[in-house]
């Protein structure tokens, strides 16, 4: 019965259901707003080549571009917030804005993701920082989260390094530099600094994310 519904299942039904299926290996059970990613489609990326700026794929396309995702990145001086484009390609991450590359993460420099146990949208990318004219870890919010992860997971074979994390997160900031994001839940989402110089997160309480997203279906 089984092998008879997989083997009637379109090539595209089947690469949805491998990745939902990983998607659940990595955070089902850990992270708060998960089960409410179950019935949103994976899309095969939510950045079109035309809305990439001709510059950033004429220096990227010859990596095969395989997901890109819009982002909002924190600076790590301040914590500004900045929209920016998360491109994966076959060799490597690119942060993109407009016309620039503000960022390339080589897949064997990128050494872990964070992310939290709460309903936030947050990531941390942690990449190998030896060198004080290179930049450190990456401060991402993402609202396709889940998809945005198992797509690299996938492409980059990092299952293992993207980590679920309760509490704090320390992140390089550069070499001998470091700072911290704080979670938390409250009763409303807000993204500020903290008196201690902390990056604070608060994240809908569980039960309000639920009464919020109940019924949403929508990719």
């Amino acid at each position: 019965m089984v092998r008879k519904y997989i083997s009637g299942l379109s090539v595209q039904r089947k690469a949805q259901l491998l990745l939902k299926s990983q998607t659940s290996s990595m955070f089902k059970g850990k992270k708060e707003n998960y089960p409410f990613s179950v019935s949103r489609i994976f899309l095969d990326t939510r950045i079109a080549l035309e809305d990439i700026n001709t510059r950033v794929l004429q220096m990227i396309r010859h990596e095969h571009i395989k997901y890109s995702v819009p982002v909002v990145k924190y600076d790590r001086n301040g914590f500004r917030p900045r929209l920016r484009q998360l491109i994966f390609t076959q060799e490597a991450a690119y942060l993109a804005e407009e016309a620039k590359i503000k960022q390339r993460i080589d897949y064997s420099s990128l050494k872990g993701v964070s992310v939290s146990n709460l309903s936030d949208n947050f990531l941390i990318l942690h990449v190998t920082c030896d060198d004080s004219k290179q930049k450190g870890d990456l401060v991402l919010q993402c609202e396709h989260l889940f998809e945005a992860l198992t797509k690299l997971s996938v492409i980059a074979d990092k299952q293992k390094c993207i980590k679920v994390v309760q509490g704090s997160v320390r992140f390089d900031i550069q070499p001998g530099r470091e700072g911290f994001i704080d979670f938390k839940s409250g009763q409303e989402f807000m993204v500020y600094r903290a008196k201690n110089g902390h990056l604070m997160v608060v994240s809908l309480q569980f039960k309000r994310v639920k009464f919020i997203l109940k019924g949403q279906t929508t990719p």
